[in-house]
């Protein structure tokens, strides 16, 4: 796993890098705007261009240099990010050069992505497939720990120009570990798709013919939109119920941190569940339950409580399915077959994303106002005020995704999908 491992490092101090500026950005856009739709539209300039690349990019893979395209990913997400740091410091930065520059990092990233995905299988044996994606768990989860401290203590210090900066400087460090290894590429395959649609052609066909990897994706596709829907509020819901007070926040990203870094230990030392998906539904109930449980806490130590059970919960789904995925599909395929699964699964996030701020700056927020046509009920239970309007959508789109969990046991495909051939 030397060659992993290399890669590993490299891309943790870039993501951590990252996740300073997205906690950066995410106080400052909270400052200038006082709303949650802002927030959620980062995130969906962010996810389009994912989608619209999609089909392009699996061929992309299974035909380039997966290597030269990680290289590109890095090198294109340090130039937009140092293109935020120029516009700051000459006063200029608005709310739509972030959305610019989500968009130019969704796009690359994403293929930086699929052809690190796409290398795993040929980079570590199977028994470490596992292993291997809990350790990507691991990277987040210790991004995780680590920004919400330095970003708050850099942005009170020097604005957003130390967080951009030092964000610039980790995305050379992934460069450089990327160019001291060597990636294999996949066996040269006898016929290559001449197209991007037949390589989406490919994909599709390849699911279709195969009930319980369709299972799995329609799992993840419904999962999707429920997931954006909350987690494009989250930061504004916490913001506002805290008197826009960035330590909370951070505290509970750090916590959140710590316990996916238990959990994601705890799969790379264990291998995860012996039958993984135990480990996609179980834990994505966990996970569902836990946001719920935030949403509804008033003490700061319940919150602290839960999001470090969260954060447990949150490799395994992940892990679990992405094992799956890599043992149900041929090496030779995956680019194609990663890049249909993406465009499939993440169709739905988008939505989930556009509808969540608005959802909640002018149905949820105003109903839980003191006066609001839904404080008479909800109120004892969520209180009134702001924030209160966001807990109540996130609870209930949580409760939404715990019924999906469970109720995943009840389709055949899904439930024995590690027993077909």
């Amino acid at each position: 796993m030397r060659t992993f491992l290399i890669i590993w490092l490299g891309q943790f101090a870039s993501l951590l890098g990252s996740e300073l500026t997205n906690f950066a950005i995410t106080l400052w856009a909270w400052e200038i705007t006082g709303q949650a739709t802002p927030l959620s539209l980062i995130m969906v300039f962010t996810q389009i261009p994912k989608l619209l690349v999609s089909p392009f990019a699996g061929i992309w893979v299974d035909r380039y240099s997966r290597k030269s395209l990680m290289l590109l990913g890095d090198l294109i997400a340090g130039l937009s990010t140092l293109s935020l740091l120029m516009l700051f410091l000459i006063d200029q930065l608005q709310m739509w050069h972030l959305y610019i520059s989500g968009a130019i990092n969704g796009l690359f990233g994403y293929i930086q992505g699929l052809a690190y995905s796409a290398s795993l299988s040929l980079i570590v044996t199977e028994k470490h497939y596992a292993r291997a994606t809990a350790l990507g768990s691991v990277q987040m989860s210790g991004s995780y720990i680590l920004a919400p401290a330095l970003a708050g203590a850099l942005y009170a210090a020097t604005g957003l120009t130390g967080v951009l900066s030092i964000d610039i400087v980790t995305f050379g460090m992934a460069i450089t570990s990327l160019a001291l290894v060597k990636l294999p590429q996949p066996p040269e395959q006898p016929t290559k798709p001449k197209t991007s649609w037949s390589s989406l052609a490919f994909g599709l066909q390849y699911l279709w013919v195969r009930p319980s990897l369709m299972a799995l994706l329609g799992f993840w596709i419904v999962n999707s939109l429920i997931g954006s829907t909350i987690f494009a509020i989250l930061p504004a819901m916490v913001l506002a119920r805290s008197n826009n007070n960035p330590l909370i926040w951070g505290t509970l990203l750090a916590f959140f941190g710590m316990g996916g870094l238990l959990g994601g230990l705890t799969i790379s030392v264990s291998g995860g569940p012996k039958r993984r998906i135990h480990g996609v539904l179980i834990a994505s109930a966990l996970w569902k339950f836990g946001i719920i449980v935030l949403a509804l806490a008033q003490q700061t130590v319940t919150k602290i409580g839960t999001a470090l059970m969260c954060g447990f919960c949150s490799p395994f789904p992940e892990s679990a399915s992405q094992a799956i995925w890599m043992s149900k599909v041929e090496p030779e395929v995956q680019g194609r077959v990663f890049a249909t699964q993406f465009l499939l699964t993440q169709l739905s996030s988008p939505i989930g994303y556009a509808i969540a701020g608005p959802l909640a700056d002018h149905f949820f927020e105003p109903a839980m106002q003191p006066s609001g046509v839904l404080a008479g009920f909800f109120g004892p239970i969520f209180g009134t005020g702001l924030g209160a309007g966001m807990a109540l959508q996130i609870s209930i789109f949580s409760l939404c995704g715990m019924l999906l969990a469970v109720g995943g046991y009840s389709v055949r495909q899904l439930r024995s999908i590690e027993a077909v051939t």
